[in-house]
């Protein structure tokens, strides 16, 4: 059985070599799609009854380990000096540093690496991340699959 969590944050960026627009400085509203498979638990009398993992849970796990580190922060690539130097100069700014250039694709494989072992197996019913699905537009999204 496969379920899916769908969370949302704001977050700015740039990508430093792109030809047009997205050189710039800019945010977006992004949606994370997080897709786990497990079985379906069949424990009477147990919270998670006849459910692969509690909606609730998968949020919680999510907001802790991306969307809250992520939420209202500059994710910003540790190559992009002229960037970090000025946000650097801003006291207190959330910036969060990334080893890869923060486009779509980059930022839903960074998004299942982190999430990958915080999902593993959480309710012994070989609960796993399949899938995450990070829009950067409602019309653009990047998907991170397990091979």
């Amino acid at each position: 059985m496969r379920i899916t969590r769908r969370l949302e944050f704001d977050a700015g960026h740039r990508i430093p070599d792109h030809a047009s627009q997205c050189r710039h400085l800019h945010g977006h509203r992004y949606a994370l799609e997080v897709t786990l498979s497990g079985d379906i638990i069949k424990a009477d009398g147990v919270p998670v009854n006849g459910m692969v993992m509690d909606f609730a849970d998968v949020k919680r796990i999510a907001n802790e380990y991306v969307v809250g580190p992520w939420d209202h922060a500059f994710l910003a690539y540790r190559g992009d000096h002229l960037v970090l130097e000025l946000l650097a100069a801003i006291p207190g700014h959330k910036t969060v540093v990334l080893d890869v250039v923060p486009t779509a694709e980059n930022l839903a494989a960074e998004a299942f690496r982190i999430l990958d072992p915080a999902y593993r197996d959480t309710y012994g019913n070989h609960l796993r991340l399949e899938r995450v699905r990070l829009y950067e537009t409602p019309n653009c999204w990047a998907d991170a699959l397990r091979d």
